[in-house]
């Protein structure tokens, strides 16, 4: 039933509207997935969605609703999407909706609505979250093989942190056509610091996310809208003025009209908004104040029971509230406020003694039957109210049971606050921990966990800080255990290093043949084998695994061997490698753990690549992506495979789609370490094509240019070697022996493949390059280098390719990277060679080779790599003197820098033109006259010229 002020004519947003139909069309054939419509409050966004989805339902589409609401922010975890979700099983019946679904699924969804039957008692909680994400995903996608489907969600502005998230999740994952997001939020109450800010920044980077912004009515659309409610078309002085009260805000047109256009305006607009309230008879206006102190929406039944009234005198109180379009009959016996802005301005005009005592009522009937609220609300319901009420004793039990159910419906950073809440409600209740079953410092535990889950790592730092600073280690050293290795984890995420002094002190106070023994030996020798202290971390892998078989626990025996395995991995025993990873996989599908078994195959996909098997590589990434979407491991162990499928892909030359896998992973948001390991991928192959603004923006952004301190050998090594190669493309040879001086000064090398050996290879080229300038850096750089070789296994034809390089056998080294498929180092290779080549005067053995490597280059679009390989072309093509005359040849950079000599240009304008300083200028000048045989720059030029070394 509606009031008389409420134009029943559409008026304007015609642009708006047909925005949000291309977008639906565009959605249809998957080029869409969501539109952020954004607004002032009470401009018409409801209405205009409204008109759409009555559109879309026409054209077919099935429509699902939801809405965000106040209570959202004080843990009403996934408010819109129970709401979409209790509608789709009101339509279809949960057997439909499960069917829909993958084996087992509706037990996830069992934590939002009952109706699924029993919740999974799944322990892992960071998957579960992730999981309950993917059954989202999967629904729509579901959904839609039938006919379109449009989600709608209302008043984001309100959302709760999971609800962000999975928005943010959908959003960036729905590739599938007939899908569409409306999403609604108040832009004028954006602060500065509001959580929504950081999501709609993020989604506007997203490919398929449209922004709508709703602007005010025009002087006309506000006339316009006079006339349909008047009936008639106002007189222009009074659609004047009511336009310049209203300043083109619909809901505001509305109450002027109904206050009347002559009356004395009001001081504010809430008194504007409480016009039409404060005509209504005064039982009506007091039960309006009962219903605001309830939220936006509220059942009769809970109305009833908290106003005393029955249902005939609640029913004649509420009578004129809705037929003056104050209040509006909702499904289910609710009632709902027309507008928020009424509800807020009502609930605004309570006492603080009325306040109180309203929710006191409300949570009084709520306690006495939680059937008055939908199922599986009564916990924040009563944590709400109960607080509102000022009960401290019952504000602090309600929100301990609000935060376990939280956990329950992995809505983890929902639970943080209510923790906070039961902290700091603490010293108020004398009795508190025999009220909640735990004590102080366990709620503490019980926060760290739930901001480790939901990703708080600041907030799960301090947690951990007062815990362990109420607990003796004398007495209870098994918590402070579990606590130190939480802290570590903490740490770890930071990027601290050298948190194995944390995990040996936890070490030290579990007791010996313990389950909690074993649990803190799996991270210490995880840790251990990362910084590379490998036989350390097998004998304490060897005592975990004795002690996680005695005592049953199967996960952590397949845990403690995948910690193995990357010990086999970093000695380069690849065979070993992927045995014992197929060992703890096999574990991880007989317990369903999905965390173990993404684990198991993203290491293998890394051995098969080390081993030279990159296509299998390839094949098991897509496998391992589906295993990821399936047990909700997609932000974890899903993008570790998606970095590990970039690399295979990089490997084999196909740059194109390892861009693409890097870009759709980082679109995901993946942890700071695999947000690293995605970025060093991409370096490698912006190096690779001469990229110098994107690879020096990626090494600053992983610290590689800060010297920041890194504790992992891949990391160290990758960091080195990118390092290198961007003082190589910036043809600073002596820069690049510097950094190879540091790392090879670190007491332990990998013998994997693409760690030790890469890296010396990389060496050899260093060397060479500064041999000229700086002989003995380079030769004792080589010396050193030939060193770390001894020590180093050679196990595997990617390893035995990269040693010939290494050697200089550049010839058995193209040879070995055309059977791996590996065709940027293969075309290095016949560089190398021709260099040789060229050097022993075989002009035509040089043409040969950098025959066969300049398509190679070219298909991968290797920029540095072509202009080598025709530099060298065009002066084998110059005869067998020429290649004599020159004792080296030139590098690209020198290249650049006797092109620009040619010119008359000076050290400093060389400088200024190639972003390089004036002294490294004078180096490469001093390099090219060596290399010519030459005195002079212009006899460095006339030679150019002559030997055709520049275009």
């Amino acid at each position: 039933m509606r009031g008389r002020y409420v134009s029943p004519v559409f008026v304007g947003r015609e642009e708006e509207l047909a925005a949000l139909s291309e977008s639906f069309d565009e959605a249809r054939k998957g080029k869409v997935t969501a539109v952020l419509l954004g607004g002032e409050a009470g401009v018409g966004k409801t209405r205009l969605v409204q008109r759409f989805t009555e559109r879309c339902a026409a054209d077919g589409a099935h429509v699902l609703l939801g809405a965000c609401v106040e209570l959202s922010t004080e843990g009403l975890a996934y408010a819109p999407f129970t709401a979409a979700l209790r509608q789709l099983v009101r339509e279809q019946g949960p057997a439909a909706v499960t069917a829909l679904l993958p084996e087992g699924a509706e037990r996830d969804l069992a934590r939002l609505l009952p109706e699924f039957g029993e919740p999974s008692g799944d322990g892992e909680t960071d998957t579960g979250r992730a999981r309950l994400f993917e059954q989202f995903l999967t629904l729509l996608e579901r959904l839609s093989d039938s006919r379109p489907t449009v989600l709608v969600i209302e008043d984001i502005h309100w959302a709760d942190r999971s609800s962000r998230d999975l928005i943010a999740f959908l959003s960036r994952n729905l590739h599938i056509p007939q899908v569409l997001i409306v999403m609604t939020y108040r832009s004028d109450d954006l602060h500065r610091q509001h959580p929504l800010r950081p999501v709609l920044a993020e989604l506007g980077r997203v490919n398929g996310v449209h922004r709508l912004d709703l602007p005010r009515l025009s002087r006309d659309e506000v006339a316009q809208q006079m006339t349909g409610i008047l009936g008639r078309v106002p007189e222009y002085g009074s659609a004047a003025k009511v336009y310049e009260r209203s300043e083109g805000i619909p809901l505001f047109v509305e109450a002027i009209l109904e206050s009347g256009v002559d009356c004395a305006f009001p001081e504010s607009m809430q008194d504007l908004i409480l016009n039409s309230v404060e005509r209504l008879p005064e039982e009506t206006q007091r039960v309006l104040r009962m219903a605001a102190a309830g939220g936006i929406r509220v059942g009769h039944a809970l109305l009833a029971a908290v106003s005393g009234l029955s249902d005939v005198e609640l029913e004649t109180a509420l009578r004129p509230a809705i037929a003056g379009n104050v209040l509006q009959v909702a499904d289910n016996r609710a009632y709902v406020f027309r507008h928020s802005l009424i509800r807020e301005a009502v609930h605004e005009e309570l006492l603080p003694g009325e306040h109180q005592r309203l929710h006191a009522r409300y949570a009084e009937e709520i306690s006495k039957d939680r059937k008055l609220v939908p199922m599986g609300r009564a916990p924040v319901e009563l944590a709400h109210h109960w607080y509102g009420a000022r009960n401290d004793l019952w504000a602090l039990i309600s929100a301990w049971e609000a935060a376990r159910k939280s956990f329950k419906a992995f809505a983890y950073t929902e639970a943080v606050p209510l923790l906070e809440r039961v902290l700091m409600l603490w010293d108020r209740v004398p009795d508190a921990a025999e009220r909640i079953g735990a004590d102080h410092t366990g709620v503490l535990e019980r926060a760290a966990e739930a901001a480790n889950a939901g990703g708080e790592v600041d907030k799960g730092m301090k947690f951990v800080k007062a815990a362990l600073s109420e607990l003796d280690e004398t007495r209870e050293p098994g918590r402070v255990a579990q606590l130190i290795v939480r802290r570590a984890g903490f740490k770890t995420s930071k990027g601290h290093t050298n948190v194995t002094d944390d995990l040996r002190h936890a070490l030290r106070l579990v007791p010996e043949d313990s389950l909690d023994r074993a649990e803190v030996l799996t991270p210490l020798s995880r840790h251990l084998m990362l910084r590379g202290e490998i036989e350390e971390a097998g004998e304490i892998i060897a005592e975990g695994l004795r002690l996680a078989r005695e005592h049953g626990d199967r996960c952590l025996e397949a845990d403690l061997l995948l910690n193995l395995a990357l010990g086999h991995s970093l000695s380069g025993e690849l065979e070993s490698t992927i045995m014992v990873n197929e060992q703890a996989l096999e574990i991880g599908r007989q317990e369903g753990s999905g965390r173990i078994m993404t684990r198991a195959i993203g290491n293998n996909i890394d051995a098969l690549i080390d081993i030279g098997r990159s296509e299998e590589a390839e094949r098991l990434s897509e496998q391992g992506w589906e295993i990821a979407k399936k047990y909700g491991r997609l932000r974890g162990s899903g993008l570790f495979i998606m970095n590990n499928w970039a690399e295979a892909l990089e490997s084999l030359g196909r740059w194109d789609a390892a861009i693409e896998i890097v870009d759709t992973a980082l679109n995901h948001g993946p942890h700071l370490k695999t947000r690293y390991a995605l970025l060093r991928v991409r370096a490698d192959i912006a190096l690779a094509r001469g990229e110098l603004q994107l690879v020096e923006s990626i090494l600053s952004e992983i610290g590689v240019l800060k010297d920041r301190a890194e504790d992992w050998v891949q990391d160290i090594t990758s960091n080195a070697r990118l390092r290198i190669g961007w003082h190589l493309l910036r043809g600073e040879p002596g820069d690049a022996l510097a950094v190879a001086e540091r790392v090879l000064a670190r007491p332990r090398q990998s013998s994997k493949a693409m760690l030790g050996w890469r890296l010396l290879a990389l060496l050899r080229g260093v060397c060479d390059a500064a041999e000229a300038t700086e002989p003995e850096r380079a030769a004792a750089v080589r010396a050193h280098a030939a060193e770390v070789a001894s020590e180093l296994s050679v196990i595997g034809p990617v390893v035995e390719a990269y040693r010939l390089f290494y050697i200089g056998d550049f010839d058995a080294a193209a040879a070995g990277w055309e059977r791996l498929k590996r065709p940027h180092n293969q075309a290095k290779a016949l560089l190398r060679a021709a260099m040789a080549a060229a050097r022993s005067g075989d002009r035509e053995g040089a043409a040969t080779r950098l025959k066969a490597a300049l398509p190679l280059a070219q298909e991968l679009r290797a920029t540095p790599l072509i202009e080598e390989i025709e530099t060298l072309s065009r002066r084998v093509g110059g005869g067998a003197q020429q290649a004599q005359e020159t004792s080296e040849l030139l590098t690209p950079r020198e290249v650049e820098v006797l092109r620009l000599v040619t010119l008359g240009r000076t050290n400093r304008d060389i400088a200024t033109e190639l972003f390089i300083s004036a002294k490294t200028v004078s180096v490469h000048v001093s390099n090219i006259l060596a290399k010519l045989g030459v005195t002079t720059r212009g006899e460095a030029a006339a030679a150019a010229h002559r030997l055709s070394l520049i275009s």
